[in-house]
């Protein structure tokens, strides 16, 4: 399965982004466990939602929305979103922790848990990584067992109201544990992997895996 939209890589944001990882901006060098504090180290509480992006903002309606899932799993699923919505449905409320430094807590989410993806899709024991593929053409990589967390889902309503496009809608991934740059947006595809493949911001310096309370946010941290 082949996707011609590329993601801008030469805008400003990106270009910034990348100088932040090649000289380790924002990083303290504090440490902080989460169940002593909430309030990753490094970090600073917005009420807003800021938006950030690669310069493109998908206009997907849901009408047009489609979910593929596939690579290494058993039962492969190409769902339109009436069908997404047909599947169990979950509300978790969460915190979000973006690399950029802000963090926002209590959001509430509707959507379909992970692990109910799981079930449904049966991925093989040979699987380890998923990649999941944006409709701006942005890509982001996790472990299975990041993927599958408990309070992980593929949301479509934030606050009880629609998604709104600017955030992601129609459906996006949240994965409160991880910076938010994991929690791809405009979701397309899901691709099970038996091998790791780092996505956009990985290869450009940041992080495999993102985790706010360890600092992660560039390779080598």
């Amino acid at each position: 399965m082949t996707d011609e939209s590329q993601p801008p890589t030469d805008n400003k944001l990106t270009r910034s982004k990348q100088r932040w990882a090649r000289e380790g901006k924002f990083l303290t060098g504090k440490v902080v466990r989460p169940e002593a504090q909430r309030l990753p180290p490094g970090q600073h509480l917005t009420r807003d939602w800021p938006v950030l992006d690669l310069g493109q903002s998908p206009n997907i309606s849901r009408e047009r929305w489609r979910l593929d899932v596939y690579g290494a799993v058993d039962q492969p699923i190409f769902w339109t979103f009436e069908q997404f919505l047909a599947q169990p449905q979950t509300q978790f409320v969460s915190d979000i922790h973006c690399v950029t430094t802000w963090s926002r807590y209590d959001n509430q989410w509707n959507g379909l848990a992970t692990r109910d993806l799981l079930a449904a899709c049966r991925p093989r024991e040979s699987a380890r990584f998923v990649v999941l593929h944006s409709h701006d053409g942005y890509t982001t990589n996790l472990s299975l067992e990041d993927f599958a967390a408990e309070d992980a889902l593929l949301a479509h309503s934030w606050s009880g109201q629609p998604l709104e496009q600017e955030h992601g809608g129609p459906v996006r991934l949240v994965v409160p544990h991880l910076y938010f740059w994991k929690s791809a947006k405009w979701l397309q595809r899901i691709e099970f992997l038996n091998q790791d493949a780092p996505g956009f911001w990985e290869v450009r310096g940041y992080h495999n895996r993102g985790d706010p309370w360890a600092e992660q946010r560039y390779s080598g941290d």
